[in-house]
This record gives structure tokens, C-alpha cells and sequence, in this order.
């Protein structure tokens, strides 16, 4: 969706997307990462995720990217937290401890901001992008990244020949993405129940959900 459309589902409160207890395949695979506690770490998109706070509570430095002041005040407000609020350059940074979020566009991110991240978390992009912003994304991540991050990239698809969105392939698409730039490692893929939004009291859509290992090429 559009940075507007973004904005204005958090105003209306409809956010489906969100996963109120966090994600349970970051932290089943968190730890095949063998980061060493310090090792700060980037959530791009990170709207109000339970994971910004999991993954602080691991001893990381975690830097937030997220558009909608909405999101983040509803994010430390439910995670018992008082942050600070401080203007720099075109984003509104909000910090405790060792978690901090830029409030603002994505895009506005410079290598600055990014530098020493040991690994990205990205669990929305290719859902929550439109497709034309999605290779502007992609493009962006890889120039600004450190060369020796790593992005771990967790994704969900309906299965070919289900008509429930999104109606592509996510692992062509990784590949067209990044694969010119970054060396592309599926660890893990399966099948979960979701619920339909469009009929709720339906049978759950059967969803398609991979974890990939990203890391640019030498």
C-alpha cells in the first residue's frame, strides 16, 4: 500500500496485518543467526511488532523504521515503555534503552543511519509494498546496508492456484529482487492456517509461509 494508505490504516485501526504476541518463526530461527549480544540490528516497515521489544530483549541494539506516529506510540504505550523524543534531519527518533524507532519514511534512510547493522529483520516488505515500490525498496536496502549484513526475510504466500492475495510467487520475486546483489538461502518453508478477512467465518486460507538467509555476495 501507499505511505498514505499506510497512515490511514492505522488511523481507522485497521490493522489485520499486525501479530500481537510477535512472530514465532524469528524466534525459532533467531538463533541459527549466532549473533553475538551488541550486534545491533534493523526492522524496517516494524508498525507496533511485539519483535522490536523480543529482539531488544536479546541484547541487541534495534533500530526501527516505521511511517506512522500511530504505530509507534501504540508500541511503547502497550510495551510499558516512556521513550524519548528527539527531531533528526527529516525523522522523529523515539528511544529507551537499547530500542530505538525513526519515525518517518523509509526512504529517507542514508547509509549513516545504518551503519554497523549485523542484520535486517524483514518480515512486511514484499506484503506491505506495492510492486513498483517493492524494487525501489530492495535497490535502496542493498546501497545503503554495510557490506557485511545480513537480512533475515520472512515471507507468506497463498499457495498456486489459491486466489487469495498475493497472487505471485514470493521466491521468483526474492530472487529478481536481490539475487543479482545477494546470495538468497531458503532455510525454511510451510503451510499455516490464516484466517480470510474477506469471509471470517470461512475456512482458513492456507498460507505459505519461508524464512530466507540474505547476504551479499563477495
Amino acid at each position: 500500500m501507499s505511505n498514505e494508505d499506510w497512515r490511514d490504516s492505522w488511523r481507522r485501526n485497521d490493522i489485520e496485518f499486525h501479530q500481537a504476541g510477535g512472530n514465532g518463526l524469528l524466534r525459532r530461527f533467531w538463533p541459527d543467526l549466532g549473533l553475538p549480544a551488541g550486534a545491533p540490528i534493523l526492522v524496517p516497515l516494524c508498525g507496533k511488532s511485539r519483535d522490536l521489544v523480543w529482539l531488544a530483549a536479546q541484547g541487541h541494539p534495534v533500530l526501527g523504521v516505521e511511517l506512522s506516529p500511530i504505530a509507534i506510540t501504540a508500541l511503547f504505550k502497550e510495551s510499558g515503555l516512556t521513550p524519548t523524543r528527539r527531531k533528526e534531519g527529516r525523522f522523529m527518533a523515539w528511544r529507551h534503552g537499547n530500542l530505538t524507532i525513526l519515525c518517518g519514511d523509509f526512504f529517507d534512510l542514508n547509509p549513516a543511519h545504518v551503519a554497523g547493522i549485523a542484520v535486517v529483520y524483514d518480515r512486511t516488505s514484499l506484503t506491505a509494498l506495492p510492486e513498483a515500490t517493492r524494487r525501489d525498496y530492495a535497490a535502496h536496502m542493498i546501497r545503503i546496508l554495510p557490506k557485511a549484513s545480513r537480512t533475515l526475510l520472512l515471507t507468506t504466500e497463498s499457495p498456486e492456484g489459491d486466489v487469495a492475495p498475493p497472487p505471485y510467487r514470493i521466491d521468483e520475486e526474492v530472487t529478481a529482487l536481490y539475487g543479482a546483489a545477494w546470495t538468497i538461502e531458503l532455510m525454511h518453508g510451510e503451510t499455516i492456517p490464516e484466517e480470510d478477512p474477506d469471509q471470517p467465518d470461512g475456512p482458513p486460507l492456507q498460507m505459505e509461509a519461508k524464512v530466507y538467509l540474505l547476504a551479499p555476495k563477495p
